[in-house]
């Protein structure tokens, strides 16, 4: 049977139940299936759009928590299935293959602000406000800071994004701009250090500072790592 259209409810079971044993591997599709994510279903009995987001998101959020417990290689597609209370098959038609789905359960966007046109005295503590905000806002990056914490894709994936997004806007103000990645590291350090022991650990004293405590705390250092020509 062609795997190249949304199931419908008129699908025989057997279809499910192949996909489901396929899966186990999670090198590729089910025999016979694209390699590539499959399209949303379209409107009909077994999944009109507006049950589409709300299973994608489920798929998403099961798969951050088995990627973060189990590491990459150990998660399985099945036992994220079974997380997010949906058929096995219901996966690999969304992402495909694990790579596709752990590439869209990692898609992170930090919307890093421009700094250049901020006040230089007060870059560090717009940058540690724009993170606490950003990790309270969306619970992907607590969802990854787990992944990164717990395996190697992940953490490579979070080095990424900081490579990406974060070290261009350090470099508009930094005043050795070839220093720049050396500094990311050093704001990294701190960033993320606070958001691992406030969103992930849920350290009692951590958790209970207000954002302006936080931020009287964490922007000196960070200014200084922004700002200063030397150590």
């Amino acid at each position: 049977m062609p795997h190249d259209r949304p199931l419908t409810a008129a699908e025989p079971d057997a279809l499910a139940e192949s996909a489901a044993s396929d899966v186990d591997s999670d090198t590729g599709a089910p025999a016979g299936a694209p390699s590539a994510a499959v399209g949303a279903p379209s409107a009909g009995p077994a999944g009109p759009p507006r049950r589409s987001a709300a299973t994608r998101a489920a798929i998403l959020a099961a798969a951050r928590d088995r990627f973060a417990a189990d590491g990459y290689e150990r998660a399985t597609i099945r036992a994220i299935a079974r997380e997010a209370g949906i058929d096995p098959s219901m996966v690999m038609r969304y992402y495909g293959n694990k790579a596709g789905l752990f590439a869209a359960a990692s898609e992170i966007e930090v919307h890093a602000p421009d700094l250049s046109h901020v006040p230089r005295e007060e870059v560090g503590a717009r940058l540690v406000r724009h993170f606490l905000e950003r990790w309270e806002g969306d619970e992907v990056l607590t969802g990854m800071l787990r992944v990164g914490a717990t395996n190697e894709a992940g953490a490579e994936r979070m080095r990424g994004v900081f490579a990406e997004q974060i070290r261009p806007v350090l470099a508009a103000v930094c005043p050795v701009p070839e220093e720049a990645p050396k500094r990311a590291a050093l704001i990294a350090s701190q960033i993320l250090g606070m958001a691992l022991c406030r969103y992930v650990l849920h350290l009692a004293p951590a958790v209970a500072l207000s954002h302006d405590e936080v931020i009287a705390w964490l922007a000196p250092t960070i200014q200084r790592y922004l700002t200063a020509e030397q150590p």
